[in-house]
């Protein structure tokens, strides 16, 4: 498995599952610090039309071409059915931000060989690791 640094080292671009609209929360303003550090951001929201100036889609088996990284800025509860769906894509990696942990999420992902990242920040990764696509 890939430490969390190699996966965002590796990946350009991100699906963020439940980016949100509203500036104040971090699932609108990771992403956008991401975009800016020239990663490709991906939104994933049932309700948006248009993200971070991206495309919306309502669910990751919706994204018409492959995701590096699947981003996931949902309450743990839902952490496995996004695992579930980030493996039925094709998805290298999952990450839960901070404060979002799910064994049984962790235990899907490792049965399906995929790296799993939870409760860490991306933006916090990125900075620790020095890390930009520009």
């Amino acid at each position: 498995m890939r430490s969390p640094s190699q996966i965002l080292a590796d990946a350009a671009v991100i699906a963020v599952v439940g980016a949100s609209r509203d500036p104040g929360k971090a699932a609108h303003g990771v992403p956008v610090e991401m975009q800016r550090h020239g990663w490709r951001i991906i939104p994933v929201n049932p309700t948006a039309d248009e993200l971070f100036g991206e495309p919306v889609y309502r669910s990751l088996a919706d994204i018409p071409h492959p995701v590096d990284l699947v981003d996931v800025f949902r309450p743990a509860r839902d952490a496995v059915q996004v695992v579930r769906e980030a493996i039925a894509i094709g998805a290298p990696a999952v990450w839960l931000q901070l404060g979002i942990v799910s064994p049984e999420a962790r235990r899907l992902a490792e049965e399906a060989g995929i790296d799993y990242v939870e409760d860490r920040c991306l933006i916090i990764e990125r900075a620790a690791a020095g890390l930009t696509r520009r």
